[in-house]
């Protein structure tokens, strides 16, 4: 396998009160926030348009789990299957199955200290001008 882990594709936090926190990264940081969070666009190497999420979640959020922290990073991969293979071989623990959406592919591993991270192998051609 040639690249696994592409870009980041989110930043997910547990907070107190996420319409507040969204509130204040808009007002002080210039977010354009919506009910998800922020969304920044920017364009690879071969130009095409890609996200990268930015989201609160509710502090009661069990979406984390197992992990016990209060965050989860999510990163961009070109061929989520074959890499959740290859991390199976490796003995890495996966968690859940594949969920498939308009906007791409998910999948959920542990890392070496049983953080919860989320593999995406997004569709950008989908907001390609």
């Amino acid at each position: 396998m040639k690249n696994r882990v592409t870009g980041i594709g989110g930043l997910f936090f547990k907070s107190k009160d996420t319409k507040a926190t969204k509130e204040w990264y808009k007002n002080h940081l210039g977010f354009n926030t919506d009910d998800w969070g922020c969304t920044f666009w920017w364009k690879d190497e071969n130009g095409k348009k890609c996200t990268t999420q930015w989201s609160p979640f509710d502090n009661e959020t069990k979406y984390f789990e197992p992990s016990k922290k209060d965050f989860m990073f999510n990163y961009r991969v070109e061929n989520l299957v074959e890499l959740l293979a290859e991390l199976k071989k490796e003995g890495v623990t996966i968690v859940g199955e594949i969920e498939e959406y308009d906007y791409g592919k998910f999948g959920w591993i542990l890392d070496n200290e049983g953080n919860k991270i989320e593999l995406w192998e997004p569709v950008d051609q989908a907001f390609s001008e």
